[in-house]
């Protein structure tokens, strides 16, 4: 089924609506335990046991979310329903173990990652501690992308509604002074993204910002701003995994740009925007034909509009990150009282 199928409109509704696709994923069911008291409206507590400062969210205020309480206490231990635990974070300071005490009865520990798996080390040190997974990946058992679109036919129906943002055609069809740009932060001659940019740039211009090319300020904003002046944006993510659709890709959607896209394969891009809104470079037999695709669309009106004239009928929402997540995450908790799994082979999941 394609990207309009009524299947795939009722999940990402279902998405939207912050149900986020909480499948069994790779738990099994656990030896039964004494559980502590099943979460109520007022109880679920979220410890987030690598907390860096700041104040943790309010959860009913800013997301809609009941009966949820994040703390970085770690003096709550023994009396969090769940503990969310950022693998970065386990695996980059000897000094931040996981927890040594014993485990209370019933507590669910949540396995946090928004790394590829490439930068994901050491799986096979943490299998069988986990009892739910939190990542990027759509078989997680809490799935959160980075961003995602949304019918405005359902936007009434999206609790985070005045946050999204409406995309349209009014300013992107128009014509713009740049050509095709890229931000780029991290270099390595070994990727298969700088690889590309090498070819592509033989065949076209492309004006290249951030910590190789002509310096922008740092935030989303301003790479925004920036897009808004191309007609392409180099979506190039820096490895090729299922699911590890980075903010990239939404910036050039936030943007106004057309996304030429290199990560994970087409049906994948797929399940996150329609077939013509993006252009995957897996689409054309060698570079050369790439660029002139690119070419013939510049000074193309009808072309331009094939790529861009799904926007009239989406927003876009980008979650707010790790507030949101870990607001979904103890939403999730309380959703799965009762029900203790343990996840089995986290690293051949992870990687495979």
């Amino acid at each position: 089924p394609g990207f309009y199928s009524k299947h795939w409109i009722y999940s990402l509704v279902c998405l939207a609506a912050m149900t986020f696709l909480l499948l069994p994923g790779v738990c099994v069911p656990a030896e039964p335990s004494a559980p502590l008291s099943e979460p109520t409206s007022e109880d679920t507590l979220l410890l987030l046991w690598f907390h860096k400062g700041g104040e943790p969210p309010d959860c009913k205020q800013s997301f809609g979310i009941s009966g949820c309480t994040i703390t970085g206490d770690r003096r709550l231990y023994s009396r969090a329903h769940a503990v969310l635990i950022a693998h970065r974070d386990v695996i980059n300071s000897d000094d931040w173990s996981l927890p040594q005490e014993s485990r209370p009865p019933g507590q669910k520990w949540i396995w946090f990652n928004m790394n590829h798996p490439a930068n994901s080390l050491r799986l096979w040190e943490y299998e069988g501690l986990y009892n739910l997974t939190l990542t990027y990946r759509e078989d997680s058992d809490i799935a959160l992308p980075v961003g995602y679109v949304i019918p405005n036919a359902f936007l009434d129906d999206f609790p985070m509604a005045s946050y999204a943002y409406r995309l349209d055609t009014s300013s992107t069809s128009s014509p713009r002074p740049g050509f095709v740009s890229w931000v780029v932060s991290h270099w390595g001659e070994n990727l298969e993204r700088v690889s590309l940019y090498k070819h592509l740039k033989e065949y076209i211009q492309i004006d290249v910002f951030g910590g190789v090319g002509t310096p922008i300020p740092p935030g989303k904003e301003n790479v925004v701003e920036l897009i808004r002046q191309y007609r392409f944006y180099l979506a190039f993510e820096n490895s090729q995994y299922t699911d590890y659709i980075t903010e990239k890709l939404w910036n050039a959607v936030q943007g106004g740009a057309i996304p030429v896209v290199l990560g994970p394969s087409r049906k994948n891009y797929e399940r996150f925007l329609p077939p013509e809104a993006f252009i995957h470079v897996d689409d054309f037999p060698t570079v050369r034909d790439l660029a002139r695709y690119l070419l013939v669309v510049k000074d193309s009106p009808s072309l331009i509009e094939l790529h861009l004239s799904w926007r009239r009928d989406y927003s876009m929402y980008r979650p707010y990150k790790w507030r949101e997540f870990h607001c979904t995450a103890c939403r999730v908790v309380r959703e799965r009282k009762g029900r203790t799994d343990v996840v089995q082979h986290l690293a051949a999941w992870f990687y495979s």
